[in-house]
């Protein structure tokens, strides 16, 4: 089970696991609909390396980016449900409308992204400049939070 760290306190911990020659690899989020195309990205994310962090927007940044109606789940559940992922080690959050703050803070190893980001993946100069690696990985088919919204809209009653 996966830990929640602040800020300060996983870069903190980052330095640890630096220390100890752990290869560090970050992904982010909203995560707002936990699926199948999830567990299978944060499981290829989790074999780049020896830690996996996913950092999730905060309830704030997934509505400027998401509308109103977005997250389905607050911040909290979301952590909650990403923290029991066997793949995940540490969970974060951002309130930026980008993690790139968060990113140069910690700078990991390697920075995944679904594909659908591959056009800008924030961050990507930071860890790229420190000698890191960027990663984006081709989404599932058929699995999208909004996806999955939109349907389940459709099939109200």
């Amino acid at each position: 089970m996966g830990s929640f760290y602040s800020r300060a306190s996983l870069t903190e911990q980052r330095r640890r696991w630096k220390d100890e020659g752990k290869r560090v690899v970050l992904t982010n989020g909203c995560y707002d609909l936990l699926h199948p195309g999830h567990i299978r990205l944060m499981e290829q994310c989790k074999a780049m390396g020896d830690v996996l962090i996913l950092a999730l927007n905060t309830d704030a940044s997934v509505q400027r980016m998401k509308g109103p109606s977005r997250p389905l789940r607050n911040e909290r559940e979301r952590a909650e449900v990403a923290q029991a992922l066997e793949a995940v080690d540490a969970v974060t959050f951002f309130d930026e409308d980008t993690p790139r703050e968060l990113i140069a803070a910690i700078l990991p190893d390697v920075l995944v992204k679904g594909a659908d980001w591959s056009h800008f993946v924030a961050g990507r100069e930071e860890v790229e400049a420190a000698g890191g690696k960027v990663v984006t990985l081709a989404l599932e088919p058929g699995y999208s939070t909004t996806g999955i919204v939109n349907q389940l809209l459709i099939q109200q009653p």
